[in-house]
């Protein structure tokens, strides 16, 4: 199977995925209209200076765009289920082009996920000038880094029936620690904060409400996650390899 095969076949798999629309794309866009519905004339939520529909909206982008690229280790464990990647090696492929497309395969999904919500938050008054939404989307790309590579060590690492409960937990950990649902300022919890890829990840997404982009922390802290990840994910896919 050569590289531009494997690519169109799981971005064709993807868009098929009726679970991932349902999970992936439905729970945040449902949140969403549940927690700013009822205040979209909120326009100074808590002293912010930023209406709720717009503060909610960049707040579960985040989450939403995170949730996606986890899960996509839920594809890798499902194909380690049924012998599929033991198939694939005796084929062309080389590991890097197999790595390379599920995080672009990921990437994908985490894009549908911001385009949804920006279009829920455009049905409840949000209107963000495209020189901001490039700024926003620019960073959260990059921030996804290292919860692409989590992604791939959970579905080289896990199993089917584990990986659930294990996305659901880091991702709810790690947005609650990131500050997806309050502004985390001061004490103990915002220096641990800090230290966590999420927490730059949601600091990404403020851009859209005024806030400023990354400073040399942020890119530190976004580098050194992606770096340890990423090795995790490819001793663990080595490892697979390895006992196949």
């Amino acid at each position: 199977m050569t590289s531009t095969t494997y690519v169109r076949y799981e971005l064709v798999r993807v868009l098929r995925n009726r679970r991932f629309f349902l999970f992936s794309l439905g729970f945040p866009l449902v949140l969403y209209f549940l927690v700013a519905g009822p205040n979209r004339d909120v326009h100074d939520l808590g002293g912010s200076g930023v209406s709720a529909p717009l503060y909610f909206m960049i707040g579960l982008t985040a989450f939403g765009a995170m949730n996606s690229v986890i899960a996509g280790g839920a594809r890798i464990a499902f194909d380690r289920s049924v012998g599929w990647t033991r198939q694939l090696r005796l084929t062309p492929l080389s590991p890097r082009s197999y790595l390379v497309t599920k995080i672009l395969t990921a990437y994908l999904t985490a894009l549908i996920t911001v385009v949804v919500l920006a279009a829920a938050g455009a049905s409840l008054g949000v209107h963000l000038s495209a020189s901001v939404w490039a700024e926003t989307i620019a960073l959260l790309l990059i921030g996804l880094l290292p919860f692409a590579a989590l992604g791939i060590l959970f579905g080289h690492l896990l199993t089917v029936d584990s990986l659930g409960p294990a996305v659901g937990g880091t991702t709810a950990l790690l947005a609650f620690l990131g500050g997806v649902w309050f502004p985390i300022q001061s004490g103990f919890m915002h220096t641990v904060a800090q230290a966590l890829p999420s927490y730059w990840l949601v600091q990404a997404s403020r851009v859209a409400t005024g806030g400023h982009a990354w400073g040399v922390r942020g890119w530190a802290i976004t580098v050194a996650w992606t770096i340890v990840l990423g090795a995790a994910a490819a001793w663990a896919y080595r490892r697979d390899t390895e006992r196949a």
